[in-house]
């Protein structure tokens, strides 16, 4: 085994815990961690500038896998761009709507931002377009969002004959009616794909919503339209309305760094005993991830929003407790929870997340199964896990092409021994070099004095 990414198929995770002193740690003595940008934030700012009526230079921008297919598809549309990767920058010369190419072929790998957002926005336009994706993506939902395109008017068609799923071709007609309802139990991106891409009906466009789970992610798609210049009316808490005439406007945007990827380090800190701050993550994020600092502060811990980041601080006893709570908002950081719960004084339940058995792998299977191989209790219901305080045994841990496996479970190793990661390199889908980051980390404590 070999703690390196590149060309290696697993990562040993050192077990650090039995090395940390044993004195109660000052803010001083906080890890210091820079994590990529925002990846929610990114893919719609990429549609947004895609929409807009101007160029704009989008600035923090996270490179990775998702986004790199999210520009490759937005290029293939016949939009022109200029991508730094060193810089961080995309500058995109938007289109207001009108699709240059009105034919092409799209491949949005394991997107599920580029799927659904494309999709909505294809859809809806005149034209056709043949969409395809990775297995991984061909086997997440889409029928709730095709089934609304096909009501607004769009022919979809299915070449392998598996409705609902890719691949499929859009023959999108622009809109036959200005009203239409979506179920988001599977996604709330089916919602922030129709509110984005609302915008080019001619009439006042309302949407009705089943379900409720993700809206953090729909109050940061509402946030954005409003600062590329696009107003959501809400006059219920499941109605939406986009008035018509209203258009996108070119902008320089700055991309907020990934609080989703931050949580990993903050989780360190109830486990590790040690603080952290992350640069740049503030309380006023548009990400609903960052209420997941504010579960670990329920679970003991202690937040202060300074102005290099949040600085978290561990429980003054060194020990934390279990916690229930329904991460329905904050639903990606549900494996990041399980990662840590089995090292809290009392048990943890997670509820509301009977959903994330619906995104890049069950999730809610995926954490019983590797803490179960762990010796590690835990128990299940349709959208709940409870697990039980415990010691983990050696597991090479299945990663399932997530990456959010990969990440979280990585704080298992961290305190307890033979804990292997397979597959790291998935992390690429939203933070190619998470695993370097981590190396890096625990290089600093590590060899902190005593």
């Amino acid at each position: 085994m070999n703690n390196q990414t590149t060309n290696k198929e697993t990562f040993r995770v050192p077990c650090i815990y039995p090395k940390l002193r044993t004195a109660q740690c000052t803010a001083s003595d906080s890890i210091t961690v820079t994590v990529p940008g925002s990846k929610s934030i990114t893919n719609r700012a990429l549609l947004l500038a895609t929409l807009a009526d101007g160029p704009s230079t989008l600035n923090g921008v996270l490179f990775s896998d998702d986004s790199r297919h999210f520009l490759k598809c937005i290029q293939d549309l016949g939009i022109a761009t200029i991508v730094d990767e060193t810089q961080k920058t995309v500058s995109i010369s938007g289109c207001g709507g009108n699709i240059p190419v009105p034919e092409s072929s799209l491949y949005v790998g394991s997107a599920g931002t580029a799927a659904r957002f494309l999709t909505a926005f294809l859809g809806i336009s005149d034209g056709t377009w043949h969409m395809d994706a990775s297995d991984q993506m061909r086997r997440r939902p889409m029928a709730p969002l095709l089934s609304s395109l096909a009501e607004l008017g769009c022919e979809i068609e299915y070449p392998e004959g598996k409705e609902g799923f890719f691949p499929f071709t859009l023959k999108g007609h622009g809109f036959t009616k200005n009203e239409i309802t979506i179920n988001i139990d599977h996604s709330s991106q089916f919602l922030s794909a129709l509110l984005i891409a609302a915008f080019l009906c001619t009439e006042d466009f309302t949407i009705h919503v089943e379900g409720s789970h993700g809206m953090a992610y729909i109050d940061m798609t509402c946030k954005m339209m409003e600062q590329f210049g696009i107003n959501v009316e809400r006059p219920a808490s499941d109605c939406f309305v986009i008035k018509a005439g209203q258009h996108y406007n070119e902008l320089t945007y700055q991309v907020e760094p990934d609080v989703s990827a931050a949580c990993y380090f903050y989780a360190m800190v109830p486990l590790l005993g040690i603080p952290a701050c992350v640069n740049h993550v503030h309380f006023d994020s548009l990400q609903g991830d960052v209420a997941f600092i504010r579960i670990l502060e329920k679970m003991g811990c202690t937040a202060k929003d300074t102005e290099d980041g949040i600085l978290l601080l561990p429980p003054a006893t060194g020990q934390y407790s279990g916690i229930t709570v329904d991460m329905s908002a904050c639903s990606d950081q549900a494996i990041t929870l399980a990662a840590i719960a089995p090292f809290a004084q009392t048990p943890t339940t997670i509820t509301g997340i009977g959903h994330i058995r619906f995104q890049e792998s069950d999730r809610l299977k995926a954490i019983i199964t590797e803490l179960g191989k762990m010796n590690i209790k835990c128990e299940a219901t349709e959208d709940s896990v409870t697990i039980y305080p415990g010691s983990p045994t050696p597991s090479l841990v299945e990663t399932y092409d997530d990456h959010r496996m990969a990440m979280g479970f990585s704080l298992i190793g961290l305190r307890s021994e033979g804990i292997v990661i397979n597959d790291p390199a998935c992390c690429r889908k939203t933070f190619e070099n998470y695993f370097e980051v981590l190396t890096e980390v625990i290089r600093t404590i590590t060899s902190a004095p005593n």
